[in-house]
Parts: C-alpha cells; sequence; structure tokens
C-alpha cells in the first residue's frame, strides 16, 4: 500500500518524469497535490501498470488532485543541456505551473536541483512508495505517450505509436535508413550508431 503523506499537514508535490531514456521526443514531468485522504488501490509506479490502466488513472487523478501540472523539454533544449539536466528542468516547469507554491516536493529519484526556496526530498523509486510521486508518474508517461502518437502520424516509419520513443531495435533500424528528425536528441547520436551495429 503506498503512503499518502511524508509530512502530513504539509502540502506536498509528488513530481516525476516520464521520456529520459528515450532516443526521439520531449521528457515529460508532471507535479501532483493529492487531498489528504486520497486513496486508490491500483495506483502505482506506471511502469507496473497497463496502458489501459494508466489511461484510467489518469482521468481519476485530473479530476481528483486538488492541483496538477505537466511540462516539457524539446529535443533541442535536451542536447544543449543533457539528459539529466532536463528532467530536473521539466519537473520545475511542471511545479512552475502549479496554481499554488506546495511546501514541500517528493521527487521520484536519487538527484534533483532545489527549485527556488521550496524544501524536496529525494526517494528511490518513489513512485512505487508515495501516492503523490506515483500520480506524476501517471501523468508524465500518459501525457508523454500521447503526445508520441500524434507525432507518429508526422513520421510513422519511426513507430513512434508503439514505441514510444525508446530505442527498440525496429526504431534504430529506421534511424539507420531513414536518419534523424526533428525529434531525435542528437547528443545520443554516437550511442545510437555504435548500438546499430548489428
Amino acid at each position: 500500500m503506498l503512503l499518502n503523506n511524508y509530512y502530513p499537514g504539509k502540502m506536498e508535490a509528488g513530481c516525476d518524469e516520464a521520456g529520459r531514456g528515450c532516443l526521439a521526443g520531449p521528457v515529460f514531468a508532471a507535479a501532483v497535490v493529492l487531498p489528504d485522504n486520497f486513496k486508490n488501490e491500483l495506483l502505482n509506479d506506471s511502469k507496473k501498470l497497463t496502458e489501459k490502466q494508466r489511461d484510467g488513472l489518469r482521468k481519476v487523478i485530473e479530476k481528483e488532485a486538488l492541483f496538477w501540472a505537466v511540462a516539457t523539454v524539446n529535443a533541442q533544449e535536451i542536447d544543449d543541456i543533457n539528459i539529466l539536466n532536463a528532467s530536473f528542468l521539466a519537473m520545475h516547469r511542471a511545479i512552475e505551473k502549479l496554481n499554488i507554491t506546495p511546501d514541500y516536493l517528493l521527487i521520484d529519484g536519487n538527484r534533483f536541483k532545489p527549485y527556488k526556496k521550496i524544501q524536496h526530498h529525494c526517494i528511490i523509486k518513489g513512485d512505487g512508495k508515495y501516492l503523490s510521486i506515483a500520480a506524476a508518474s501517471i501523468l508524465a508517461k500518459t501525457h508523454r505517450d500521447e503526445f508520441m502518437k500524434k507525432i507518429d502520424v508526422e513520421y510513422p516509419d519511426y513507430l513512434w505509436k508503439k514505441n514510444k520513443g525508446y530505442p527498440t531495435l525496429q526504431h534504430k533500424m529506421a534511424i539507420q535508413k531513414h536518419g534523424f528528425t526533428p525529434y531525435h536528441r542528437r547528443t545520443f547520436n554516437a550511442n545510437i550508431q555504435t548500438k546499430l551495429e548489428f
């Protein structure tokens, strides 16, 4: 059973990102503030759920959360500042979009760049421990998947509707055959070329 609060009585925002390990597409992040009495037995780390479960939970979270926001950092920005910093920036942007300033931030992972003067706590595998982080993981994942399906129409050869920009064999073969798109992260180029040597 996931926990509701790290510091009871404080307005906590759970934060998580999606798309960090992809070759194409933005990195998405979400920040979610849930009610103190929020309960949902299905809510968990987005990676442990089916697409149908995630889509259903997205509707619940967006309806029942006190506040939520989703933000992105695009491929060009990722190339400029690297994927780790881009993940932090995406979370900062999501927090900035909230209609309130939370008292405390719960961050999934082991590192984070402080946002303004808001206290934060990094929790390894936090999306499987705290409801607000799990909710953020759901929103980041579902919003990113939705985006990748949309741009799949522009570049169907890369099968983003299926692989969501992750480095599958089909995706890497498509890069080898058709080259890079504006949605590809060029700083991953050397790594991709190595992996393309079958």
